[in-house]
């Protein structure tokens, strides 16, 4: 029944390390439930002594698991996929509990993380090596990749088990370890992801799950002498303290913030850009890298494109994810982004914006507990207001006009981050021209869906190093080795 956790006795509270599920020796942390400020359950923080045993059952699992034919470890991601599939509902009820995002769309997370399993596994089977021509005769060049290493996988709150999936399937399939340490704010859809690696047969050490906070366990993984890769996803803040933070030299993939932008011109089928407005603002209440925060419109369509925003924007519905399955907002998953969001308003309608829609919590039943907030749009902002300059992370967004296509493309080009940006226009020499002058990693043109499974994602600038997807996601975890062999007679 949809409203009551049902997180399998083993797993409440406890650690994954070397194949099993242990209680854990060290403290405990509470688990909420956003939609209705309720604790729903509490994990164990991993102790300095669990930590070291699990890096330790890692290191020793690296060399044979790599050594495994490929087509192994393709089967146990294939395995796992099926696994996650056929617990789909249950995995994602638990998520909906301790993330607050309504049911369905968790459903969809959780099946986009069945999706990564089997991507991974047919990559698994294509990672080939290279035959270098040299220079004199009698020598050949080979180019090998193997896998890196222990991958600590460091992961954030807001879509628990894809970005767990991304880089523990890519991980496995290279051939490599990944011990991961969720948000303490959403913990048990990675321990449910355990539960699957060990039904789906993959060996003890392989894939580990600490809990506990980012300050001490986060933090003892990124010194761990032992530990190849980080891998982490969250705020550029905390991605810059991992690396300057490191005590070796150590392989990075850092996922970070992000600003995007939206550019929508006169040539735009309105509509369109109205949908993907709504959507990648306000999906998941805004907590997504991929956010759009700012709006730029030109000016011969501002008004109308303004209108037809906020008529869509009011019809989104709210509601405990639960009790609504499909509503297309849940709670924030915390109170700090919610804070935020509240303050970069404020910020705005100081400077002068004007509030379109939105702007405080919603009222209805079961609502009053929850961090609930409306998607909110305010219009003729200016460059200084925080919503326009800096990471909101919350159903806000911020719309401005432009008179000329090179302003737009400075202001949105304008800010540290480069993770994404957005753009509607029918008209091709301005689909060229934004494609090439956006400085970003992503570029969606007439859609809203900057990432797919088989194609890179990644940043620039502040917005990170590395990507994660597609083929080039399962080379961030490989070492590349060149042998130079000499051969021949006379040589």
């Amino acid at each position: 029944m949809l409203g009551t956790l049902d997180v399998p006795a083993r797993l409440s509270g406890k650690l994954f390390a070397a194949g099993r599920f242990i209680a854990g020796e060290g403290g405990r942390l509470s688990v909420d439930n956003p939609a209705r400020d309720q604790v729903i359950g509490a994990i164990a923080i991993a102790t300095p002594g669990e930590i070291a045993a699990t890096v330790a059952a890692a290191v020793a699992a690296w060399r044979p698991w790599a050594r495994q034919p490929a087509r192994v470890r393709a089967e146990a991601l294939h395995a796992m996929g099926r696994l996650i599939l056929d617990d789909a509902a249950g995995m994602a009820e638990v998520m909906t509990l301790e993330q607050g995002k309504p049911f369905n769309e968790a459903l969809g997370e959780i099946r986009k993380l069945a999706e990564a399993c089997h991507f991974y596994a047919e990559e698994a089977v294509r990672v080939h090596g290279e035959v270098i021509p040299n220079d004199q005769p009698g020598f050949q060049s080979l180019v090998l990749r193997e896998a890196i290493g222990v991958v600590a996988a460091i992961t954030p709150w807001n879509y628990p088990a894809e970005l767990v999936g991304w880089k523990l399937c890519a991980a496995v399939a290279a051939g490599c370890p990944v011990i991961i340490k969720p948000s303490e704010f959403t913990p048990f859809t990675a321990l449910h992801i355990a539960e699957k690696t060990l039904q789906a047969g993959i060996p003890p050490g392989v894939v580990s799950v600490l809990t506990g906070d980012g300050a001490s366990v986060g933090q003892a993984l990124v010194d761990h002498p032992d530990i190849s890769k980080i891998a982490f996803t969250g705020s550029s803040r905390t991605g810059l303290r991992i690396q300057q933070s490191c005590p070796a030299i150590k392989r990075l993939s850092l996922e970070l913030g992000g600003n995007c932008p939206l550019l929508v011109t006169r040539h735009a089928d309105l509509a369109q850009a109205v949908q993907g407005a709504v959507r990648r603002s306000f999906r998941n209440m805004g907590q997504i890298c991929i956010a759009i925060n700012r709006i730029y419109v030109e000016r011969a369509v501002y008004g109308q494109f303004l209108a037809q925003f906020a008529a869509a924007t009011r019809k989104l519905v709210i509601g405990d994810g639960l009790l609504h399955p499909e509503a297309d907002l849940g709670a924030m998953a915390q109170a700090a982004p919610l804070q935020k969001t509240r303050q970069h308003l404020q910020d705005a309608l100081d400077k002068g914006a004007r509030l379109v829609t939105g702007g405080s919590a919603p009222e209805g039943e079961g609502l009053g507990k929850g961090l609930f907030f409306q998607p909110s749009i305010v219009a003729d902002c200016t460059p200084e207001m925080l919503v326009m300059r800096e990471e909101t992370f919350g159903p806000l967004v911020g719309v401005a006009p432009f008179d000329h296509l090179d302003d737009a493309l400075a202001l949105a080009n304008d800010t540290p981050y480069g993770l994404a940006a957005y753009v509607y226009t029918q008209d091709l020499q301005e689909i060229h021209r934004c494609a090439a002058e956006l400085d970003v990693g992503n570029v969606a043109i007439n859609h809203v869906d900057a990432g797919i499974m088989n194609a890179p994602y990644g940043g620039r600038k502040q917005s990170g190093i590395g990507v994660e997807h597609g083929r080039e996601g399962l080379l961030e975890y490989f070492q590349f080795k060149h042998v130079r062999l000499r051969h021949g007679v006379g040589a």
